[in-house]
Protein backbone atom coordinates (compact mmCIF):
# COMPACT_ATOMS: atom_id res chain seq x y z
CA UNK A 1 0.00 0.00 0.00
CA UNK A 2 2.87 2.39 -0.80
CA UNK A 3 0.40 4.26 -3.02
CA UNK A 4 -1.33 5.56 0.09
CA UNK A 5 1.76 6.84 1.87
CA UNK A 6 3.02 8.47 -1.34
CA UNK A 7 -0.22 10.44 -1.84
CA UNK A 8 0.02 14.12 -0.91
CA UNK A 9 -3.30 14.07 0.97
CA UNK A 10 -6.37 11.95 1.66
CA UNK A 11 -8.42 14.22 -0.62
CA UNK A 12 -5.96 13.80 -3.50
CA UNK A 13 -6.04 10.01 -3.08
CA UNK A 14 -9.85 9.92 -3.06
CA UNK A 15 -10.05 12.14 -6.17
CA UNK A 16 -7.73 9.63 -7.87
CA UNK A 17 -10.15 6.84 -6.94
CA UNK A 18 -13.00 8.86 -8.48
CA UNK A 19 -11.11 9.12 -11.78
CA UNK A 20 -10.35 5.39 -11.74
CA UNK A 21 -13.70 4.04 -10.54
CA UNK A 22 -16.33 6.71 -11.28
CA UNK A 23 -19.09 4.22 -12.09
CA UNK A 24 -18.23 1.67 -9.39
CA UNK A 25 -20.14 1.45 -6.12
CA UNK A 26 -18.41 3.34 -3.30
CA UNK A 27 -20.78 3.35 -0.34
CA UNK A 28 -24.20 1.93 0.50
CA UNK A 29 -26.63 2.35 3.39
CA UNK A 30 -28.68 -0.68 4.43
CA UNK A 31 -31.90 0.50 6.07
CA UNK A 32 -33.73 -2.85 5.97
CA UNK A 33 -34.02 -6.11 4.05
CA UNK A 34 -37.74 -5.92 3.30
CA UNK A 35 -37.60 -4.75 -0.29
CA UNK A 36 -35.60 -3.06 -3.05
CA UNK A 37 -35.87 0.32 -1.29
CA UNK A 38 -33.96 -1.02 1.72
CA UNK A 39 -30.53 -0.22 0.28
CA UNK A 40 -29.34 3.15 -1.04
CA UNK A 41 -25.95 3.32 -2.75
CA UNK A 42 -23.71 5.87 -4.43
CA UNK A 43 -21.02 5.37 -7.03
CA UNK A 44 -17.67 7.05 -6.67
CA UNK A 45 -18.85 9.66 -9.18
CA UNK A 46 -22.03 10.43 -7.23
CA UNK A 47 -20.13 10.57 -3.94
CA UNK A 48 -17.65 13.00 -5.47
CA UNK A 49 -20.45 15.25 -6.74
CA UNK A 50 -22.16 15.28 -3.34
CA UNK A 51 -18.86 15.99 -1.59
CA UNK A 52 -17.99 18.85 -3.92
CA UNK A 53 -21.43 20.38 -3.36
CA UNK A 54 -20.77 20.36 0.41
CA UNK A 55 -17.30 21.78 -0.19
CA UNK A 56 -18.73 24.63 -2.26
CA UNK A 57 -21.05 25.63 0.60
CA UNK A 58 -18.19 25.46 3.07
CA UNK A 59 -15.90 27.56 0.86
CA UNK A 60 -18.52 30.34 0.85
CA UNK A 61 -18.27 30.65 4.62
CA UNK A 62 -14.92 29.26 5.71
CA UNK A 63 -11.19 29.48 5.23
CA UNK A 64 -8.91 26.44 5.25
CA UNK A 65 -8.24 25.32 8.82
CA UNK A 66 -11.66 26.32 10.15
CA UNK A 67 -13.64 23.59 11.92
CA UNK A 68 -17.07 22.16 11.12
CA UNK A 69 -19.05 19.97 13.53
CA UNK A 70 -20.56 16.89 11.84
CA UNK A 71 -23.75 15.64 13.54
CA UNK A 72 -25.23 12.83 11.46
CA UNK A 73 -26.84 9.44 11.85
CA UNK A 74 -24.94 6.70 10.03
CA UNK A 75 -25.60 7.18 6.33
CA UNK A 76 -24.48 8.55 2.99
CA UNK A 77 -24.84 12.28 3.87
CA UNK A 78 -22.14 11.91 6.54
CA UNK A 79 -19.73 10.42 4.00
CA UNK A 80 -20.35 13.30 1.59
CA UNK A 81 -19.91 15.85 4.39
CA UNK A 82 -16.64 14.35 5.58
CA UNK A 83 -15.20 14.28 2.06
CA UNK A 84 -16.55 17.80 1.51
CA UNK A 85 -14.53 18.99 4.49
CA UNK A 86 -11.42 17.36 3.03
CA UNK A 87 -12.02 19.03 -0.35
CA UNK A 88 -12.58 22.47 1.25
CA UNK A 89 -9.64 22.25 3.65
CA UNK A 90 -12.01 22.49 6.63
CA UNK A 91 -11.18 20.36 9.68
CA UNK A 92 -13.95 17.82 10.30
CA UNK A 93 -15.16 17.35 13.89
CA UNK A 94 -17.45 14.28 13.94
CA UNK A 95 -19.63 13.86 17.03
CA UNK A 96 -22.85 12.05 17.99
CA UNK A 97 -26.19 13.72 17.39
CA UNK A 98 -27.75 15.49 20.39
CA UNK A 99 -29.16 12.73 22.59
CA UNK A 100 -31.99 12.75 25.08
CA UNK A 101 -29.68 12.72 28.11
CA UNK A 102 -28.31 15.96 29.52
CA UNK A 103 -24.86 14.43 29.94
CA UNK A 104 -24.67 13.72 26.20
CA UNK A 105 -25.73 17.25 25.35
CA UNK A 106 -23.24 18.80 27.76
CA UNK A 107 -20.47 16.78 26.18
CA UNK A 108 -21.51 17.92 22.71
CA UNK A 109 -21.43 21.54 23.86
CA UNK A 110 -17.95 20.97 25.30
CA UNK A 111 -16.76 19.62 21.94
CA UNK A 112 -18.27 22.53 20.00
CA UNK A 113 -16.68 25.03 22.39
CA UNK A 114 -13.27 23.37 22.52
CA UNK A 115 -13.05 23.06 18.71
CA UNK A 116 -14.37 26.64 18.29
CA UNK A 117 -16.71 25.64 15.46
CA UNK A 118 -18.97 28.11 13.66
CA UNK A 119 -20.83 25.68 11.40
CA UNK A 120 -22.72 22.47 12.11
CA UNK A 121 -23.30 20.06 9.22
CA UNK A 122 -26.17 17.59 9.56
CA UNK A 123 -28.93 16.03 7.46
CA UNK A 124 -32.67 16.65 7.28
CA UNK A 125 -33.50 13.75 9.63
CA UNK A 126 -31.47 15.30 12.48
CA UNK A 127 -31.91 18.97 11.57
CA UNK A 128 -34.69 19.82 14.04
CA UNK A 129 -32.95 18.03 16.92
CA UNK A 130 -29.75 19.97 16.21
CA UNK A 131 -31.66 23.27 16.12
CA UNK A 132 -33.30 22.40 19.47
CA UNK A 133 -29.88 21.62 20.98
CA UNK A 134 -28.46 24.89 19.67
CA UNK A 135 -31.31 26.85 21.22
CA UNK A 136 -31.21 24.97 24.52
CA UNK A 137 -27.47 25.55 24.94
CA UNK A 138 -27.66 29.13 23.64
CA UNK A 139 -25.22 28.51 20.81
CA UNK A 140 -26.90 30.95 18.45
CA UNK A 141 -23.62 31.76 16.71
CA UNK A 142 -23.59 28.27 15.16
CA UNK A 143 -24.90 28.04 11.62
CA UNK A 144 -26.70 24.73 11.01
CA UNK A 145 -26.73 23.33 7.46
CA UNK A 146 -28.66 20.26 6.32
CA UNK A 147 -26.34 19.11 3.54
CA UNK A 148 -28.90 16.80 1.92
CA UNK A 149 -31.19 19.79 1.26
CA UNK A 150 -30.20 21.72 -1.90
CA UNK A 151 -28.74 25.17 -1.30
CA UNK A 152 -30.71 28.20 -2.53
CA UNK A 153 -27.61 29.09 -4.52
CA UNK A 154 -26.60 25.62 -5.70
CA UNK A 155 -23.09 25.01 -6.84
CA UNK A 156 -20.48 22.32 -7.10
CA UNK A 157 -16.86 23.02 -6.38
CA UNK A 158 -14.73 22.46 -9.45
CA UNK A 159 -12.24 19.67 -8.89
CA UNK A 160 -9.45 22.15 -9.62
CA UNK A 161 -10.66 24.43 -6.82
CA UNK A 162 -10.29 21.90 -4.03
CA UNK A 163 -7.83 22.99 -1.37
CA UNK A 164 -4.42 21.35 -1.68
CA UNK A 165 -2.98 20.14 1.62
CA UNK A 166 0.07 18.12 2.63
CA UNK A 167 0.99 15.38 5.10
CA UNK A 168 1.31 17.82 8.00
CA UNK A 169 -2.13 19.41 7.58
CA UNK A 170 -4.70 18.58 10.28
CA UNK A 171 -7.86 17.22 8.63
CA UNK A 172 -9.74 15.68 11.57
CA UNK A 173 -10.34 16.30 15.27
CA UNK A 174 -11.23 12.95 16.85
CA UNK A 175 -12.60 13.64 20.32
CA UNK A 176 -11.67 11.12 22.96
CA UNK A 177 -13.99 9.48 25.47
CA UNK A 178 -13.14 11.73 28.41
CA UNK A 179 -15.40 13.30 31.00
CA UNK A 180 -17.84 16.04 30.01
CA UNK A 181 -15.52 18.85 31.08
CA UNK A 182 -12.39 17.29 29.59
CA UNK A 183 -13.20 16.78 25.94
CA UNK A 184 -9.87 16.47 24.12
CA UNK A 185 -9.63 16.59 20.35
CA UNK A 186 -6.91 14.40 18.86
CA UNK A 187 -5.40 16.18 15.85
CA UNK A 188 -5.20 13.79 12.89
CA UNK A 189 -3.14 14.89 9.88
CA UNK A 190 -3.20 13.70 6.29
CA UNK A 191 0.04 11.84 6.94
CA UNK A 192 -1.35 10.15 10.06
CA UNK A 193 -4.43 8.98 8.19
CA UNK A 194 -2.61 7.77 5.07
CA UNK A 195 0.06 5.85 7.00
CA UNK A 196 -2.50 4.28 9.34
CA UNK A 197 -4.76 3.17 6.51
CA UNK A 198 -1.79 1.62 4.72
CA UNK A 199 -0.75 -0.23 7.89
CA UNK A 200 -4.29 -1.40 8.50
CA UNK A 201 -4.72 -2.69 4.94
CA UNK A 202 -1.47 -4.64 5.20
CA UNK A 203 -2.70 -6.20 8.44
CA UNK A 204 -6.09 -7.30 7.14
CA UNK A 205 -4.45 -8.55 3.93
CA UNK A 206 -7.08 -7.15 1.60
CA UNK A 207 -6.64 -6.40 -2.08
CA UNK A 208 -7.77 -3.13 -3.71
CA UNK A 209 -11.51 -3.11 -4.24
CA UNK A 210 -12.42 -5.14 -1.15
CA UNK A 211 -15.84 -4.97 0.51
CA UNK A 212 -16.14 -3.62 4.06
CA UNK A 213 -19.03 -2.64 6.29
CA UNK A 214 -20.82 -2.75 9.60
CA UNK A 215 -22.93 -0.84 12.09
CA UNK A 216 -20.26 1.17 13.92
CA UNK A 217 -21.01 4.91 14.32
CA UNK A 218 -19.00 7.05 11.93
CA UNK A 219 -18.12 9.65 14.55
CA UNK A 220 -16.07 6.97 16.31
CA UNK A 221 -12.47 6.26 15.27
CA UNK A 222 -13.11 2.58 14.49
CA UNK A 223 -16.23 3.36 12.45
CA UNK A 224 -14.57 6.14 10.47
CA UNK A 225 -10.93 5.11 10.17
CA UNK A 226 -11.22 1.31 10.12
CA UNK A 227 -14.67 0.65 8.67
CA UNK A 228 -15.19 3.43 6.10
CA UNK A 229 -12.06 5.24 4.95
CA UNK A 230 -9.69 2.31 4.22
CA UNK A 231 -12.28 0.80 1.88
CA UNK A 232 -12.64 4.06 -0.04
CA UNK A 233 -8.87 4.66 -0.10
CA UNK A 234 -8.42 1.18 -1.61
CA UNK A 235 -11.15 1.73 -4.18
CA UNK A 236 -13.54 -0.67 -2.47
CA UNK A 237 -17.11 -0.52 -1.20
CA UNK A 238 -18.37 0.14 2.31
CA UNK A 239 -21.85 -0.90 3.49
CA UNK A 240 -23.31 0.97 6.47
CA UNK A 241 -26.02 0.06 8.98
CA UNK A 242 -27.48 2.03 11.90
CA UNK A 243 -26.04 1.03 15.30
CA UNK A 244 -29.51 0.67 16.83
CA UNK A 245 -30.46 -1.79 14.10
CA UNK A 246 -27.72 -4.06 15.38
CA UNK A 247 -28.59 -3.54 19.06
CA UNK A 248 -32.25 -4.42 18.48
CA UNK A 249 -31.72 -7.19 15.92
CA UNK A 250 -28.08 -8.34 16.04
CA UNK A 251 -28.62 -11.09 13.48
CA UNK A 252 -29.04 -8.41 10.79
CA UNK A 253 -25.33 -7.60 11.07
CA UNK A 254 -24.52 -11.17 10.05
CA UNK A 255 -27.19 -11.10 7.36
CA UNK A 256 -25.63 -7.94 5.92
CA UNK A 257 -22.23 -9.63 5.78
CA UNK A 258 -23.73 -12.58 3.90
CA UNK A 259 -26.01 -10.60 1.58
CA UNK A 260 -23.31 -8.21 0.36
CA UNK A 261 -20.43 -10.70 0.73
CA UNK A 262 -18.46 -8.42 3.00
CA UNK A 263 -14.85 -9.43 3.57
CA UNK A 264 -14.09 -7.14 6.51
CA UNK A 265 -16.31 -6.08 9.40
CA UNK A 266 -15.37 -4.79 12.85
CA UNK A 267 -17.01 -4.54 16.26
CA UNK A 268 -16.10 -4.22 19.93
CA UNK A 269 -15.95 -7.37 22.03
CA UNK A 270 -19.47 -6.89 23.46
CA UNK A 271 -21.00 -7.23 19.98
CA UNK A 272 -19.58 -10.73 19.49
CA UNK A 273 -20.83 -11.70 22.93
CA UNK A 274 -24.29 -10.28 22.16
CA UNK A 275 -24.48 -12.23 18.88
CA UNK A 276 -23.68 -15.62 20.36
CA UNK A 277 -26.01 -14.99 23.30
CA UNK A 278 -29.04 -13.38 21.61
CA UNK A 279 -29.23 -14.70 18.05
CA UNK A 280 -31.58 -17.65 17.56
CA UNK A 281 -30.78 -20.58 15.29
CA UNK A 282 -33.69 -19.82 12.98
CA UNK A 283 -32.40 -16.26 12.46
CA UNK A 284 -29.16 -17.47 10.90
CA UNK A 285 -30.40 -20.61 9.19
CA UNK A 286 -29.08 -20.61 5.63
CA UNK A 287 -26.57 -17.78 6.16
CA UNK A 288 -23.13 -18.17 4.61
CA UNK A 289 -20.37 -16.32 6.48
CA UNK A 290 -17.50 -17.92 4.59
CA UNK A 291 -16.91 -14.60 2.79
CA UNK A 292 -15.91 -12.93 6.09
CA UNK A 293 -12.11 -12.80 6.09
CA UNK A 294 -11.39 -10.38 8.94
CA UNK A 295 -13.64 -9.99 11.97
CA UNK A 296 -11.90 -7.14 13.78
CA UNK A 297 -12.35 -7.07 17.55
CA UNK A 298 -11.12 -3.97 19.34
CA UNK A 299 -12.05 -0.79 21.25
CA UNK A 300 -12.39 -2.67 24.56
CA UNK A 301 -10.68 -5.66 26.24
CA UNK A 302 -10.93 -8.79 24.09
CA UNK A 303 -12.17 -11.83 26.01
CA UNK A 304 -10.87 -15.28 25.08
CA UNK A 305 -14.14 -16.93 26.11
CA UNK A 306 -16.13 -14.68 23.75
CA UNK A 307 -13.87 -15.47 20.79
CA UNK A 308 -14.19 -19.21 21.39
CA UNK A 309 -17.96 -19.06 21.87
CA UNK A 310 -18.55 -16.92 18.76
CA UNK A 311 -16.46 -19.15 16.50
CA UNK A 312 -18.21 -22.27 17.79
CA UNK A 313 -21.69 -20.73 17.62
CA UNK A 314 -21.44 -19.75 13.93
CA UNK A 315 -19.22 -22.52 12.58
CA UNK A 316 -22.23 -24.06 10.81
CA UNK A 317 -22.63 -20.77 8.93
CA UNK A 318 -19.09 -21.09 7.55
CA UNK A 319 -17.37 -18.81 10.05
CA UNK A 320 -13.70 -19.74 10.53
CA UNK A 321 -11.81 -19.25 13.80
CA UNK A 322 -8.92 -17.83 11.75
CA UNK A 323 -11.23 -14.96 10.73
CA UNK A 324 -11.17 -13.56 14.27
CA UNK A 325 -8.95 -10.48 14.44
CA UNK A 326 -8.17 -9.22 17.96
CA UNK A 327 -6.68 -5.77 17.55
CA UNK A 328 -5.25 -2.86 19.51
CA UNK A 329 -5.37 0.85 18.81
CA UNK A 330 -6.62 4.25 19.92
CA UNK A 331 -7.66 7.64 18.58
CA UNK A 332 -4.16 8.97 19.32
CA UNK A 333 -2.83 6.67 16.57
CA UNK A 334 -5.82 7.31 14.25
CA UNK A 335 -7.17 3.86 15.11
CA UNK A 336 -4.74 1.01 14.40
CA UNK A 337 -1.59 -0.23 16.17
CA UNK A 338 -1.68 -4.01 15.88
CA UNK A 339 -3.96 -6.77 14.71
CA UNK A 340 -4.07 -10.52 14.16
CA UNK A 341 -5.08 -11.87 10.77
CA UNK A 342 -5.31 -15.27 9.12
CA UNK A 343 -4.56 -17.37 12.23
CA UNK A 344 -6.22 -18.50 15.39
CA UNK A 345 -6.07 -15.94 18.21
CA UNK A 346 -3.15 -16.37 20.60
CA UNK A 347 -4.25 -16.76 24.23
CA UNK A 348 -1.80 -16.78 27.15
CA UNK A 349 -2.95 -18.19 30.49
CA UNK A 350 -1.04 -16.35 33.21
CA UNK A 351 -0.90 -16.68 36.97
CA UNK A 352 -3.62 -14.35 38.27
CA UNK A 353 -1.97 -13.62 41.61
CA UNK A 354 1.39 -12.79 40.06
CA UNK A 355 -0.28 -10.66 37.39
CA UNK A 356 -1.79 -8.62 40.22
CA UNK A 357 1.79 -8.05 41.41
CA UNK A 358 2.94 -6.90 37.98
CA UNK A 359 4.46 -10.20 36.80
CA UNK A 360 3.56 -12.04 33.58
CA UNK A 361 4.09 -15.70 34.48
CA UNK A 362 2.41 -18.73 32.85
CA UNK A 363 -0.27 -20.26 35.07
CA UNK A 364 0.57 -23.53 36.74
CA UNK A 365 -1.78 -26.40 37.51
CA UNK A 366 -3.90 -25.63 40.55
CA UNK A 367 -3.30 -21.87 40.36
CA UNK A 368 -5.96 -19.33 39.38
CA UNK A 369 -5.39 -18.11 35.83
CA UNK A 370 -6.23 -15.05 33.75
CA UNK A 371 -6.52 -15.57 30.00
CA UNK A 372 -5.03 -12.70 27.99
CA UNK A 373 -5.64 -12.47 24.25
CA UNK A 374 -2.86 -11.39 21.92
CA UNK A 375 -3.82 -8.33 19.87
CA UNK A 376 -1.61 -9.21 16.92
CA UNK A 377 1.79 -8.16 15.66
CA UNK A 378 2.75 -4.52 16.11
CA UNK A 379 2.78 -2.74 12.75
CA UNK A 380 6.37 -2.44 11.49
CA UNK A 381 6.18 1.37 11.21
CA UNK A 382 5.79 1.67 14.98
CA UNK A 383 8.58 1.73 17.51
CA UNK A 384 7.19 0.19 20.71
CA UNK A 385 8.50 0.04 24.26
CA UNK A 386 7.12 -1.45 27.46
CA UNK A 387 8.03 1.03 30.18
CA UNK A 388 7.85 1.24 33.97
CA UNK A 389 5.41 4.17 34.29
CA UNK A 390 7.11 5.41 37.48
CA UNK A 391 10.84 5.11 36.69
CA UNK A 392 10.34 5.46 32.90
CA UNK A 393 12.86 2.72 32.31
CA UNK A 394 12.33 0.14 29.58
CA UNK A 395 11.16 -3.15 31.05
CA UNK A 396 13.00 -6.43 30.38
CA UNK A 397 11.51 -8.68 27.66
CA UNK A 398 9.30 -10.54 30.14
CA UNK A 399 8.27 -7.38 32.01
CA UNK A 400 4.78 -5.92 32.33
CA UNK A 401 4.53 -2.14 32.00
CA UNK A 402 2.98 0.78 30.14
CA UNK A 403 2.95 0.59 26.34
CA UNK A 404 4.75 3.52 24.66
CA UNK A 405 4.72 4.14 20.89
CA UNK A 406 6.36 6.20 18.16
CA UNK A 407 5.54 6.21 14.45
CA UNK A 408 4.01 8.11 11.51
CA UNK A 409 0.44 7.29 12.59
CA UNK A 410 0.86 8.98 16.00
CA UNK A 411 -1.02 12.28 16.24
CA UNK A 412 0.96 15.50 16.82
CA UNK A 413 -1.17 16.11 19.94
CA UNK A 414 -4.42 17.40 21.38
CA UNK A 415 -6.12 20.44 19.91
CA UNK A 416 -4.98 23.61 21.72
CA UNK A 417 -3.74 21.66 24.77
CA UNK A 418 0.00 22.11 24.88
CA UNK A 419 0.56 20.78 28.38
CA UNK A 420 -1.57 17.65 27.91
CA UNK A 421 0.05 17.08 24.52
CA UNK A 422 3.55 17.33 25.97
CA UNK A 423 2.73 14.85 28.74
CA UNK A 424 1.04 12.34 26.45
CA UNK A 425 2.74 12.69 23.05
CA UNK A 426 6.26 13.79 23.96
CA UNK A 427 7.16 11.53 26.88
CA UNK A 428 10.82 10.86 27.62
CA UNK A 429 12.45 7.67 28.77
CA UNK A 430 14.82 7.79 31.72
CA UNK A 431 17.79 7.94 29.32
CA UNK A 432 16.41 11.10 27.68
CA UNK A 433 15.03 9.43 24.54
CA UNK A 434 11.88 11.43 23.76
CA UNK A 435 8.92 11.80 21.43
CA UNK A 436 6.97 8.82 22.81
CA UNK A 437 3.20 8.45 23.04
CA UNK A 438 2.13 7.22 26.47
CA UNK A 439 -0.89 5.02 25.78
CA UNK A 440 -1.97 4.57 29.41
CA UNK A 441 -2.35 0.85 28.71
CA UNK A 442 -0.55 -1.81 30.73
CA UNK A 443 0.71 -4.85 28.91
CA UNK A 444 3.62 -6.80 27.49
CA UNK A 445 5.05 -7.48 24.02
CA UNK A 446 6.05 -11.09 23.35
CA UNK A 447 7.57 -12.00 19.97
CA UNK A 448 6.17 -8.75 18.55
CA UNK A 449 2.61 -9.44 19.79
CA UNK A 450 0.86 -7.07 22.20
CA UNK A 451 -0.98 -8.44 25.24
CA UNK A 452 -2.95 -5.78 27.12
CA UNK A 453 -3.73 -6.39 30.79
CA UNK A 454 -5.57 -3.17 31.63
CA UNK A 455 -5.60 0.62 31.88
CA UNK A 456 -3.39 2.45 34.38
CA UNK A 457 -6.14 4.88 35.35
CA UNK A 458 -8.66 2.06 35.89
CA UNK A 459 -6.39 -0.26 37.86
CA UNK A 460 -7.35 -0.87 41.49
CA UNK A 461 -4.62 -1.27 44.12
CA UNK A 462 -5.91 -3.45 46.96
CA UNK A 463 -3.41 -4.48 49.64
CA UNK A 464 -0.52 -4.17 47.22
CA UNK A 465 -2.25 -6.15 44.47
CA UNK A 466 -3.23 -4.77 41.07
CA UNK A 467 -6.81 -5.67 40.16
CA UNK A 468 -8.33 -4.84 36.78
CA UNK A 469 -11.99 -3.73 36.63
CA UNK A 470 -12.78 -5.61 33.44
CA UNK A 471 -11.60 -8.87 35.06
CA UNK A 472 -14.05 -8.33 37.94
CA UNK A 473 -16.88 -7.33 35.60
CA UNK A 474 -16.32 -10.28 33.27
CA UNK A 475 -16.16 -12.78 36.14
CA UNK A 476 -19.41 -11.50 37.61
CA UNK A 477 -21.18 -11.79 34.25
CA UNK A 478 -19.81 -15.29 33.83
CA UNK A 479 -20.95 -16.42 37.29
CA UNK A 480 -24.27 -14.54 37.22
CA UNK A 481 -25.72 -14.56 33.66
CA UNK A 482 -28.85 -12.71 34.80
CA UNK A 483 -26.75 -9.55 35.12
CA UNK A 484 -26.61 -8.92 31.40
CA UNK A 485 -23.85 -6.85 29.83
CA UNK A 486 -23.43 -3.44 31.51
CA UNK A 487 -21.51 -2.96 34.76
CA UNK A 488 -18.67 -0.88 36.16
CA UNK A 489 -16.13 -1.81 38.82
CA UNK A 490 -13.86 0.83 40.36
CA UNK A 491 -11.93 1.61 43.51
CA UNK A 492 -12.45 4.19 46.25
CA UNK A 493 -10.10 5.09 49.07
CA UNK A 494 -10.52 2.65 51.96
CA UNK A 495 -9.33 5.00 54.72
CA UNK A 496 -8.00 8.52 55.08
CA UNK A 497 -4.87 7.09 56.71
CA UNK A 498 -4.11 4.91 53.70
CA UNK A 499 -5.00 6.90 50.58
CA UNK A 500 -3.28 4.36 48.30
CA UNK A 501 -5.39 1.53 49.68
CA UNK A 502 -8.64 1.01 47.78
CA UNK A 503 -11.79 -0.98 48.26
CA UNK A 504 -13.75 -2.44 45.39
CA UNK A 505 -17.12 -1.05 44.35
CA UNK A 506 -19.19 -2.85 41.74
CA UNK A 507 -22.15 -1.16 40.06
CA UNK A 508 -24.25 -3.19 37.67
CA UNK A 509 -27.50 -2.78 35.79
CA UNK A 510 -30.19 -5.36 36.53
CA UNK A 511 -33.80 -5.84 35.44
CA UNK A 512 -36.74 -6.41 37.75
CA UNK A 513 -37.72 -5.03 41.14
CA UNK A 514 -38.25 -8.09 43.32
CA UNK A 515 -36.48 -7.07 46.54
CA UNK A 516 -35.67 -10.60 47.70
CA UNK A 517 -34.24 -11.61 44.31
CA UNK A 518 -32.10 -8.46 44.10
CA UNK A 519 -30.77 -8.97 47.63
CA UNK A 520 -29.88 -12.59 46.88
CA UNK A 521 -28.15 -11.56 43.65
CA UNK A 522 -26.20 -8.75 45.29
CA UNK A 523 -24.98 -10.99 48.12
CA UNK A 524 -23.99 -13.69 45.63
CA UNK A 525 -21.97 -11.10 43.68
CA UNK A 526 -20.12 -10.09 46.84
CA UNK A 527 -19.26 -13.73 47.47
CA UNK A 528 -17.96 -14.09 43.90
CA UNK A 529 -15.65 -11.08 44.29
CA UNK A 530 -14.39 -12.42 47.63
CA UNK A 531 -13.82 -15.93 46.28
CA UNK A 532 -12.24 -15.02 42.92
CA UNK A 533 -10.32 -11.87 43.87
CA UNK A 534 -9.76 -12.25 47.60
CA UNK A 535 -11.28 -8.93 48.64
CA UNK A 536 -14.47 -7.53 50.07
CA UNK A 537 -16.63 -5.31 47.92
CA UNK A 538 -19.59 -2.97 47.87
CA UNK A 539 -22.23 -3.91 45.31
CA UNK A 540 -24.80 -1.44 43.98
CA UNK A 541 -27.49 -2.77 41.64
CA UNK A 542 -28.92 -0.13 39.30
CA UNK A 543 -31.84 0.25 36.93
CA UNK A 544 -31.16 -0.32 33.19
CA UNK A 545 -29.50 2.68 31.56
CA UNK A 546 -27.80 3.86 34.75
CA UNK A 547 -24.24 2.80 33.95
CA UNK A 548 -22.66 5.55 31.86
CA UNK A 549 -20.89 4.62 28.66
CA UNK A 550 -18.94 6.54 26.04
CA UNK A 551 -20.20 7.08 22.51
CA UNK A 552 -18.31 3.92 21.49
CA UNK A 553 -19.85 1.80 24.27
CA UNK A 554 -16.95 1.82 26.74
CA UNK A 555 -17.93 1.94 30.41
CA UNK A 556 -17.10 5.31 32.00
CA UNK A 557 -15.73 3.97 35.27
CA UNK A 558 -14.31 7.31 36.38
CA UNK A 559 -17.66 9.03 36.03
CA UNK A 560 -19.44 6.16 37.79
CA UNK A 561 -16.98 6.51 40.66
CA UNK A 562 -17.75 10.24 40.88
CA UNK A 563 -21.51 9.60 40.94
CA UNK A 564 -21.08 6.91 43.60
CA UNK A 565 -19.06 9.18 45.87
CA UNK A 566 -21.57 11.99 45.35
CA UNK A 567 -24.46 9.71 46.30
CA UNK A 568 -26.16 10.21 42.93
CA UNK A 569 -26.59 6.60 41.74
CA UNK A 570 -29.97 5.72 43.33
CA UNK A 571 -29.37 1.93 43.52
CA UNK A 572 -32.30 -0.48 43.73
CA UNK A 573 -30.14 -2.56 46.13
CA UNK A 574 -26.81 -1.90 47.79
CA UNK A 575 -24.76 -3.98 50.15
Amino acid sequence: MDELTLATSVAALLRRRVREKRDDQAVAHVAHFDGPDGVTSWTYGRLDEEARAVAARLRQRHSPGDRALLLYPVGLPFVAAFLGCLYAGVIAVPAPEPGQYSQQRRRLRAIATDADVRTVLTDSSAYEAVLAWRAEDRLDHLQVIATDVPDQDPGILDAGDTVETDHGTVVLLQYTSGSTGDAKGVMITNGNMLHNAAAYLRAVRQQPGFRSGGWLPLYHDMGLSAQLLPALMAGGTCHLMQPMTFVRRPHLWLRMIDTFRLQVSHAPNFAYELCQRKIKDEQVAGLDLSCWEYAGNGSEPVQASVLTAFAKRFADQGFQETTLGPSYGMAETVVYVSGASGRRPVVRSVDAELLEQGEFVPARLGRQARHLVGCGQVEAAYDVRVVDPVTRRTMPPDGLGEIWLRGPSVSPGYWRRKESSRETFDAQLADGDGGWLRTGDLGIVIDGEIFVSGRIKDMLIVRGRNLYPHDIENELRLQHPELGQVGAAFGVSATEAEPAEERVVVTHEVRGNDADRLAALGKAMKLTVAREFGTESTVALLRPGSVLRTTSGKVRRGEMRRLYLAGELAPVWQG
